[in-house]
């Protein structure tokens, strides 16, 4: 492959990654026009449109999706095969690594690692970016990704990070006191419940329950249904409802009496967010920091 078309390649990868020219060319610090003429060049030289280009945004088509597909983790093998020459032995871990997460296991369990691991390794720079629906962490130009969960695919390596988890249903005293308390997940059925949609458009997240082996399932209704989750938190400790939220959402607000925790028994631990990343022949060192400082035993939430 030509120096030229790797740069293409490139550049293309960065367009996808950041959605638009202006903010690609930054990143690789070209002019837009320039870039836009290095995208027309690979298109012309693949014979087919790669990306979907509106006022407004910039989006792969569907042979850039499939190119992306098999490119970006080449690219990766690359970058830390790359890497893994230009560090000097025994020299700091450097570089960009960008994390896809969920906004709540960004905010909970990854935000208080940056400004330890910052300090610790000045010379690598982090890019997260926060997003309800589950993301291919390689074809997405990501190094790491969190999910719920241990059940990374074949090519993927699973590090734990919050522990297990559980989630409460939880209410406040002013609305139990006017609606009533639920005894059992069927009684959710006569309650105003504040519902997290996944995504614009997107599935309600469900509201599961398990006792004694038995599982359900409770679909629910109410007044509100919201793509953010903090704004449940708010919403539910006004009285407007009852809202099935992650306990470190509440435990506050249960300590302190503003919260009341409802079916206790109906919501086991389950397993909880962990770091996922690609296997690769060679990992970068800034990525092995990353993951070895997300291993330590004593982190801020312990």
């Amino acid at each position: 492959m030509r120096g030229s078309e790797y740069a293409q390649l490139r550049a293309f990868v960065a367009v996808v990654e950041h959605g638009s020219f202006v903010r690609a060319a930054a990143h690789l610090g070209m002019s837009a026009s320039a870039l836009s003429q290095t995208i027309r060049q690979l298109e012309e030289r693949l014979e087919v449109r790669l990306l979907n280009r509106t006022t407004r945004s910039v989006s792969p088509s569907d042979a850039g999706a499939r190119l992306l597909l098999r490119l970006q983790p080449a690219l990766n093998e690359v970058d830390a095969a790359l890497a893994g020459i230009a560090q000097t032995p025994g020299a700091p871990p450097s570089g960009r690594l960008r994390i896809n997460a969920p906004r709540v296991a960004a905010v909970h369990y990854l935000a208080p690692l940056l400004g330890p691991f910052l300090n610790t390794y000045p010379g690598v720079s982090l890019d997260i970016v926060t997003d309800e629906l589950p993301v291919d962490v390689a074809s997405g130009g990501f190094d790491l990704g969190i999910r719920l969960g241990e059940s990374p695919e074949d090519d993927l390596i699973a590090v734990e990070l919050s522990g297990h988890l559980e989630m409460m249903v939880v209410a406040s005293p002013a609305y139990l006191e006017q609606f009533g308390t639920p005894h059992t997940p069927h009684d959710l059925s006569e309650h105003q419940c504040l519902s997290f949609r996944e995504a614009s458009g997107g599935s309600l997240y469900p509201w599961d329950f398990e006792r004694g082996g038995e599982r359900l399932a409770i679909s629910v209704n109410g007044p509100l249904e919201v793509t953010e989750p903090e704004m449940l938190t708010r919403v539910v400790l006004e009285g407007a409802g009852i809202a099935y939220l992650f306990e470190h959402q509440v435990r506050e607000h249960i300590t302190s009496g503003r919260l009341v925790h409802l079916l206790a028994e109906w919501t086991p631990a389950f397993p909880g967010f962990y770091l996922y990343y690609p296997k690769q022949r060679q990992t970068a060192a800034a990525l092995q920091a990353f993951v070895d400082f997300v291993k330590k035993p004593l982190r801020p939430d312990s």
